[in-house]
């Protein structure tokens, strides 16, 4: 399994946990530390177990009041550098 902390910008998240698979293709677990409880929570349980490459298809991009990003954007850019350090 493949573990990351990564520190968000931009939004009210201070961290997000990202744990994959060892061949760095499914969400196994995802955790973020602030931000909005309830919500980040349930993003959490709705990505566990799918592909790394769907969820951050689905969740890129996504903005947040007048922010630029959302902790969901950030959590693909979270997902991207998970994989990455699998390759590495």
């Amino acid at each position: 399994m493949i573990d990351l902390d990564f520190r968000p910008r931009g939004v009210c998240a201070r961290m997000i946990h990202v744990e994959l698979s060892d061949d760095g293709s499914t969400i196994e677990n995802v955790a973020f530390d602030g931000g909005c409880n309830g919500n980040l929570k349930a993003i959490g349980r709705l990505v566990a177990g799918q592909p790394v490459d769907s969820i951050v298809e689905l969740l890129q991009g996504n903005t947040c009041g007048p922010r630029k990003t959302s902790c969901a954007d950030q959590l693909t850019l979270a997902l991207r550098e998970a994989q990455a350090k699998v390759r590495a």
